[in-house]
């Protein structure tokens, strides 16, 4: 038995990095996947893209579980797409129980000055505007249900304190703890549980890149990965310095659980103790 047996998750940016680990995870519980990914270049962006391969990789990952997957192209900047994908998802599965409004994107890094205007707003319109478009798209599916829910929400430690050099990032994700909080309020009469997790540096593709490795290590020519880990060891409480992607996978399932089941409105640090050091 699973703990999410029979139950239809809604998972954004599913393609690869911590999407994927969720939907893997969530599928190892039980979980049928709806899930959307962008899988084109977003300008600024310090990562690569997503590609259809990714996005296939997830959906033999999630069948090889002998669990349904329907997966779709579509941009959290495109309410349409987005509304479009979770409708025809649910119609093909049959109900919705669960959001994860994962998908996000870091982009140029750089003192608040220096940004351009179109950077600031991309991130908020991906990073925070995408997350209200998200659960826009699945709250009529889940309410017809009858049954209660949850939506989870992934911001960031940085949604909870301040780092330099990344205004635009920061302060999308403390946008998505009001969100949060608010939508905890509205949907609570419905059974709706609405939660945010707060990840410290986590190993996948949106991290492990030149752009950061560069910014955590300016004293460096070409720094690396392993450059990356000593500078980063240093903002964690644990003597730790990155998460994996199943960590975050992990708290997001006890929080759509009914182990969770009268826990809303909380910010949930997974963090290594970054957010309290």
């Amino acid at each position: 038995m699973g703990r999410l047996d029979g139950k239809v998750v809604f998972i954004t940016g599913v393609a690869r990095g911590q999407g994927r680990s969720h939907a893997i995870r969530f599928a190892q519980e039980g979980a049928d996947i709806i899930g959307v990914d962008l899988l084109e270049p977003v300008a600024g962006s310090v990562s690569d893209p997503a590609t259809q391969a990714d996005l296939d990789e997830t959906v033999r990952a999630v069948e090889a579980l002998d669990r349904r997957i329907v997966a779709t192209k579509a941009d959290v900047r495109d309410f349409a797409a987005l509304k479009a994908a979770v409708d025809d998802g649910v119609a093909q599965l049959g109900r919705l129980d669960v959001v994860l409004a994962n998908a996000g994107v870091s982009t140029f890094m750089g003192p608040a000055e220096d940004l351009s205007e179109e950077a600031f707003t991309d991130m908020v319109d991906i990073n925070l505007t995408g997350v209200w478009r998200t659960a826009k798209a699945a709250i009529p599916h889940i309410k017809a249900g009858g049954r209660g829910g949850a939506i989870l929400l992934t911001s960031s430690a940085a949604g909870l304190i301040g780092y330099g050099n990344i205004s635009h990032y920061v302060s999308a994700k403390h946008g998505v703890v009001g969100l949060m909080k608010t939508l905890a309020l509205e949907l609570a009469p419905d059974m709706i549980r609405v939660n945010s997790v707060h990840p410290t540096t986590v190993d996948t593709p949106m991290v492990m890149n030149q752009a950061t490795y560069d910014l955590f290590r300016p004293d460096l020519e070409n720094p690396g990965k392993d450059d990356l880990a000593e500078a980063a060891v240093t903002m964690n409480a644990l003597p730790v310095p990155w998460l994996e992607a199943v960590d975050i996978s992990n708290a997001l399932l006890f929080l759509a659980s009914d182990e969770a089941r009268y826990i809303t409105g909380v910010p949930l640090p997974v963090d290594a103790g970054c957010v309290v050091k």
